[in-house]
């Protein structure tokens, strides 16, 4: 399981990285990584933090990680970032690379940190489908990055959101291949589709799944948590 969290707090208008803002009594941050270990069979969560914001990081996440029960026995590692969201990827996914290869982790996750809302019932669907079908991940209409090549898609047009899921074998070798070529994929499924052979299929979402990017998009990820 990997959580992305190099971003930037820029177009949410802070002065830090936006996954540590507060929302209600964590940090941004801390709801995803909390979703990420209530997923069935997770055995690892890699954080990928903003270079030099670790120690921050593990600061900010500390006190809201579980002291007993399954959740924590899981280990959470944090990792360096790239300049890229691909850069980043790669990173966690060297991290995690000798767990793929001892057989420990036949499915990899990539979620956004900045999506505090996707449920641990997402993330076992789009594990459940990635394990039948090679790779998957959530869609629900929208505007912004859409694609209309999945299937089956909820709509015509389909927004693609996180956490996406992959079969971990194939991944490590689409990045490996990736890197060989110099490419850059805008998210994991574009470097997948492109490399591992495989198809990737969507599960269906909403539109509550949001990507906090905006500083009204903290504000209705309040609300929604509100009921």
């Amino acid at each position: 399981m990997v959580v992305l969290g190099a971003g930037s707090g820029t177009r949410v208008g802070a002065d830090r990285n936006k996954v540590l803002l507060p929302l209600r009594d964590r940090p941004l941050l801390a709801w995803s990584v909390l979703h990420a270990l209530a997923t069935r069979g997770v055995d690892r969560v890699v954080v990928v933090t903003a270079p030099g914001e670790r120690d921050e990081v593990a600061e900010a996440l500390a006190p809201h990680l579980p002291v007993s029960g399954p959740a924590a026995e899981v280990e959470v590692a944090l990792v360096d970032g790239g300049p890229s969201r691909h850069a980043s990827e790669s990173n966690a996914l060297r991290a995690v690379a000798h767990h793929v290869e001892a057989g420990r982790t036949t499915v990899l996750v990539v979620h956004d940190g900045a999506r505090p809302l996707a449920s641990p019932v997402l993330f076992d669907a789009v594990v459940a489908a990635a394990r039948e079908h090679g790779g998957a991940l959530p869609a629900a209409p929208a505007t912004g990055l859409v694609t209309q090549t999945l299937r089956p898609a909820p709509e015509p047009l389909v927004g693609v959101q996180t956490p996406q899921a992959f079969r971990a074998v194939p991944l490590l070798e689409a990045y490996r291949a990736a890197a060989r070529d110099g490419f850059e994929g805008t998210d994991t499924a574009a470097t997948f589709d492109r490399y591992a052979g495989l198809p990737v299929r969507a599960v269906r979402s909403t539109a509550a799944n949001l990507k906090v990017t905006w500083p009204e998009d903290l504000a209705l990820a309040e609300a929604l948590l509100q009921g």
